[in-house]
C-alpha cells in the first residue's frame, strides 16, 4: 500500500453503494473508495460469517462493532472486539477471518 500524494477529500461512507460477497457462510457487505492504488472498505460481516478463502493481502483493519475471530496460517488466533485492530503486511502471513455475532469493520489495503 502506498497512499500517493492527495488533495483533502471526504466520503459519506452512507452514500456508496455496497457490494455482496459470499463468505464459506454468510455474507460480506462492502462499501469500497480507492485512491490510488489505496483501497479502503467499510465492510459488515453477518452473524456467522467464515470467509470462502485464506488471503494474503495485506491490510490495516479495524473493528467498529461486533467481534472479529481471524486465523492465521501457522494455527495463531486473534480475537479482537470494537476498538481493536490488526495489521499485516502482503504475502507476510496468510490469514482467515470469521464471526459467530457478525462485525463491521473498516479495513485500508
Amino acid at each position: 500500500m502506498e497512499f500517493v500524494a492527495h488533495p483533502f477529500s471526504t466520503i459519506d461512507w452512507n452514500d456508496l453503494t455496497h457490494t455482496v460477497h459470499p463468505g464459506a457462510t454468510g455474507e460480506a457487505h462492502w462499501r469500497s473508495a480507492e485512491i490510488g492504488s489505496t483501497r479502503m472498505r467499510m465492510v459488515e460481516y453477518s452473524p456467522g460469517y467464515v470467509a470462502d478463502h485464506w488471503c494474503t493481502r495485506g491490510h490495516l483493519l479495524l473493528v467498529l462493532e461486533g467481534e472479529l475471530h481471524t486465523e492465521l496460517g501457522d494455527g495463531r488466533v486473534a480475537d479482537l472486539i470494537a476498538g481493536q485492530s490488526y495489521q499485516v503486511g502482503s504475502e507476510m502471513e496468510s490469514h482467515q477471518s470469521s464471526t459467530t455475532a457478525g462485525a463491521r469493520l473498516f479495513i485500508v489495503d
